[in-house]
């Protein structure tokens, strides 16, 4: 895992949206585009950020793509975080 990628694809409010509205389950591309403002090439984009950075997966159903979760990177992800935390209070 590449943290840069993760954080980067982390940074932006719009990807963060995203992985939000995937807490509660697998979406097509056109149901998260559904809760924006924007074009479906930018929803496509963030999706291939989130992509490259193993924050989601996505699986073929007929002719729809849905995208879900990668819960083993956003909990990699926890963890290095807490250990950050446990390390500021060990001085």
């Amino acid at each position: 895992m590449s943290i840069q990628n993760t954080l980067r694809a982390l940074a932006d409010p719009t990807r963060r949206e995203i992985l939000s509205l995937l807490k509660s389950g697998k979406l097509s591309a056109g149901e998260i585009g559904g809760h924006f403002d924007i074009t479906a090439a930018a929803i496509s984009r963030h999706l291939s950020v989130l992509k490259e950075a193993d924050l989601i997966f996505d699986s073929r159903e007929g002719k729809f793509i849905y995208y879900e979760l990668n819960t083993s990177v956003l909990e990699e992800i926890l963890l290095w975080i807490s250990d950050l935390k446990e390390a500021d209070h060990h001085d």
